[in-house]
């Protein structure tokens, strides 16, 4: 039981952050918006490591940690610039079909997936060229939709990092998400000086930026903790439910609109997730 109410707080907590995120990249440049972010939660996992002072893990699991940051960081620069332009009802779901990039990983290490995995990868493609599609009047445009070629990215860039952070929270859940958060920060630091970004105008909205960053790094924490405290399968499906807190928080607060066809794709694509991490 422990190990759901930890998968489910890590679900709420992801949905929350990306909704934060969302209404700040409308606000802010989207990098701002991650560095300030993933500074917000370097500092507060720093400060749990400090406070709880966890064994320090191997180098190859701070490496892991490292690399998850690094993937992580490019999904995050596509995914908050897609819900700055995309509906976050379409945007947050096709981020989650990340998860094939883990069963990718398992099929290339000799792994054979369920009946019931494939049907997950085939309802996830299907789920996504739904949700893609605009449509006007009763004909398709034959144009995606804003934000979703960025989903896509950012879709390849969580799965990639979250396959890292699982290897990396082996070595403790507590110094995954700092190691994460190290590179990270840095890294975003780095490009947006290179490309001379700026780095002010982030004052009236710090409080929300910081709020993201601690929302996005405890629940990588709630997730880390959850896969040592429960199976695996049970586990990815409920953290994998962040994109239904993202749609009401967007339906309720911002009453985005979703064509139905559009909604329909968004559930089966959540459906095809589902069943990818229970197979």
């Amino acid at each position: 039981m422990t190990g759901i109410l930890l998968a489910l707080g890590a679900s709420l907590s992801w949905g929350v952050a990306d909704f934060g995120a969302g209404v700040g990249s409308r606000r802010l440049p989207v990098p701002l918006v991650i560095l300030a972010s993933q500074a917000a939660g370097l500092v507060f996992v720093g400060l749990v490591v400090a406070i709880v002072r966890p064994d320090v893990p191997s180098a190859a699991q701070l490496g892991d940690g490292a690399l998850a940051g690094a993937v992580g960081a490019l999904g995050l620069l596509a995914f908050y610039r897609g819900l700055a332009v995309g509906a976050m009802g379409i945007v947050g779901p096709i981020s989650a079909t990340g998860a094939v990039v883990p069963l990718t990983y398992g099929l290339l290490r000799g792994e054979r997936p369920s009946a019931l995995q494939l049907l997950g990868v085939a309802l996830a493609v299907a789920g996504v060229i739904a949700a893609a599609i605009e449509l006007r009047g009763a004909t398709a445009t034959g144009r995606v939709g804003a934000g979703v070629g960025l989903a896509l990215l950012a879709a390849a860039g969580f799965g990639s990092s979250i396959l890292f952070l699982s290897r990396a929270a082996a070595g403790g859940a507590l110094w995954a998400p700092l190691s994460m958060r190290a590179v990270t920060v840095p890294l975003v630091l780095a490009g947006m000086l290179v490309l001379r970004q700026p780095l002010g105008g982030m004052r009236a909205s710090w409080w929300l930026l910081a709020g993201v960053g601690v929302c996005d790094t405890g629940a990588n924490l709630l997730f880390a903790l959850a896969t040592s405290r429960g199976l695996l399968s049970v586990v990815a499906v409920l953290a994998s439910l962040y994109p239904v807190v993202l749609v009401v928080l967007a339906r309720v607060l911002l009453h985005e609109r979703i064509a139905p066809h559009q909604l329909g794709g968004v559930v089966v694509a959540l459906t095809g997730v589902a069943l990818i991490s229970a197979g």
